[in-house]
């Protein structure tokens, strides 16, 4: 389990253009991921 403030773990998304991103990409810098659900879809 995560906490509050903790160093996330490497991960890898696609993003919206398809492209693959990795966590590791933006070494150096501060990131906020937001999630939210497709339009169109329940949640």
């Amino acid at each position: 389990m995560l906490k509050a403030g903790g160093k996330a773990p490497n991960f890898n998304l696609l993003a919206d253009d398809g492209k693959e991103v990795s966590l590791k990409d933006f070494s150096g810098y501060r990131v906020l991921l937001f999630f939210f659900p497709k339009a169109n879809t329940s949640g």
